[in-house]
Formats: C-alpha cells, sequence, structure tokens
C-alpha cells in the first residue's frame, strides 16, 4: 500500500508524470491546497488539484483525499500538520487488517518552501523518532524538463513586436495600453526575475527554518516538554522543578530537583536541543527552543491526561 501526500503549487507534470512513468503503486493521494495569496493564484492551484484528482483516479486508479492548508507561510503549522498526516498515514497502515505493509511517498517539488521544507522535515524527525518505520517513509522530488517562464517572455516579447508593426497602421488606445503594460511586464521580468520583493510574515522578512531532527524522549523528558509548553518560560530550574513536583503529586526535595536539573541537562543545547537557557543572575531562564515547540506543537495528543 502507497500513500503519496502531494502539496499543490502552480505545477502538473511533476506530480503525477514520474508516478505514471515509473508504473508506481499508487493507492491513495492526499492533495494539499494552499488558501493564502492572491485570489487568481488560489483559483489557479485549486482548478489544478480538481485536475489531479480526477488525474490521479482515472490514471492510477487512486483514492484521493483533498486537504486546505491554512497558511503556506506559516512553518510551525505546517510542519505540525505533516507530522499528524505522515503519522496518521502510517498507523492507518498498521491497523489495516491485512498484513500489507504501508508506505508513505510526501512529494516537495511544489508549493511554497515553507510547505515543502516543513513536510521533508516533518518525515525526516519521524524517521529518527521511530526507526521501526525508517523503510516506509520516502521524500522524493522531480526535476522539471523545462521551466515556462523565460519562454513566456520571450513569447510576451515577440507579442511586443506584433503590437508595434499594427501600432503604426491602426490608431487604438488598446494597442498603446497593451503595448505600455507589456514593456513594463517585461523590464520587471529582466530586472527582478520571477518574482517582485520581499513580504512581510509576522513582523519579519524571514521565515527561518528550523532543523528538527527529534530523537527518542524518555517519558520524564516528556513530562518536562509539556511542562513547559503549558506555562512558558520559568525563572530557574528550580521554578520548573516546584511546578512538576506539584503537578506529579511528588514532595520536592533535593533529589527531585536533580533529577530536573539532569533531565533538563539532557534536554538542552549539549543534548537534544528541545530546552534553551539564558543566565539570570545565579539562575537560568528555561522555556523550550523552537525545536522544542515544534516537537510539544507535533505530540500534543499524547500529551498525558494530567498534564492536559
Amino acid at each position: 500500500m502507497q500513500t503519496h501526500i502531494v502539496p499543490v503549487g502552480f505545477d502538473y507534470d511533476r506530480l503525477i508524470a514520474p508516478l505514471v512513468r515509473e508504473q508506481l503503486d499508487v493507492d491513495r493521494v492526499i492533495l494539499l491546497e494552499g488558501a493564502v495569496g492572491s485570489e487568481a493564484n488560489v483559483e489557479y492551484s485549486r482548478n489544478l488539484a480538481e485536475k489531479l484528482e480526477k488525474d490521479f483516479t482515472n490514471l492510477l486508479g487512486a483514492e484521493t483525499e483533498r486537504v486546505v492548508v491554512d497558511d503556506v507561510y506559516d512553518y510551525d503549522d505546517a510542519f505540525e500538520q505533516a507530522y499528524a498526516l505522515i503519522m496518521a498515514e502510517l498507523d492507518r497502515g498498521r491497523d489495516d487488517a491485512d498484513d500489507e505493509v504501508e508506505e508513505v511517498w510526501v512529494n516537495i517539488s511544489a508549493m511554497p518552501r515553507t510547505v515543502s521544507f516543513a513536510f521533508a522535515t516533518a518525515a525526516h524527525s519521524i524517521m529518527v523518532e521511530r526507526q521501526e518505520d525508517r523503510e516506509r517513509i520516502h521524500t522524493y522530488y522531480t526535476v522539471p524538463e523545462k521551466y515556462l517562464e523565460t519562454e513566456l517572455a520571450e513569447e510576451l516579447r515577440r507579442q511586443i513586436d506584433l503590437l508595434e508593426d499594427i501600432g503604426t497602421d491602426v490608431d487604438d488606445e488598446r494597442v498603446t495600453e497593451r503595448l505600455t503594460a507589456a514593456g513594463d511586464l517585461l523590464d520587471e521580468f529582466d530586472e527582478r526575475g520571477t518574482t517582485i520583493g520581499a513580504k512581510e510574515i509576522d513582523g519579519s522578512h524571514i521565515v527561518e527554518l528550523p532543523v528538527a531532527s527529534f530523537s527518542n524522549v524518555k517519558p520524564f523528558e516528556e513530562i518536562i516538554l509539556y511542562t513547559l509548553g503549558e506555562h512558558g518560560e520559568f525563572e530557574s530550574v528550580s521554578e520548573l522543578a516546584q511546578e512538576l513536583a506539584r503537578e506529579l503529586g511528588e514532595e520536592y526535595t533535593d533529589s527531585f530537583r536533580s533529577k530536573v536539573i539532569y533531565n533538563v541537562d539532557r534536554l538542552g543545547p549539549g543534548g537534544k536541543g528541545y530546552i534553551e537557557q539564558e543566565e539570570h543572575g545565579k539562575s537560568y531562564r528555561t522555556r523550550l527552543s523552537r525545536i522544542g515547540e515544534l516537537w510539544v506543537r507535533a505530540h500534543a495528543d499524547s500529551e498525558p491526561q494530567a498534564l492536559s
């Protein structure tokens, strides 16, 4: 059984052609549609998703599902969604009555890079965290045979030449308007390439893409991470230990505090990297790192009932 998770951007061939040409068995396809951008972009992507849905069914006989990505520029949300989707497909295959192994293939050829990187990193994280499923997860990319942008630009230049020739014989404001608009567009293309400007997202023009390589987390380490996720920052490890003792119904002793310090160190920058600390007098402010926040979000459904 093979499930393909396919983020849909502005490509068609790269999302289905390799599967047809390689004659891969595709049993199930999850098409991801972006819901952010200009109305024209969203509509274009939606139309491609509809065409892909039909062709995956007709050409490959695959069961097809369409899922919306609410914000294609929100890396954290995309990572959480990717992690949940991949895990759900792995577990769905494991729970099936037959013994056929479920494989999950993630196509990262299309959609904005925030989504592609988030899905690739989530797939890699699950491979590291669940070694028994390592061979069941595949991330792949397809190289296009050619890009259309430069061909469109060259065709536009030929159309400009044609309009200029026509304009000498026809007195029509529409010809002049089209010439001006086409010339301005080509000037921008020649100067800037295929995109313009740098969009601000959440107060910044840079969307940081953390490297989230999850490793096995022990039960007590999990409790620490969930507690930090719930409460945010603690002024010191001792304050964190006191909160943990209260939530677990344990006595706060030097031994318990030492246990917390030891595990925080294992989760810190010199260990798994899920916790970061800032020196504050004789104490250390303790909070989740960006990777730690992603871990908590991705494992929210597994949070112990006592902490939820």
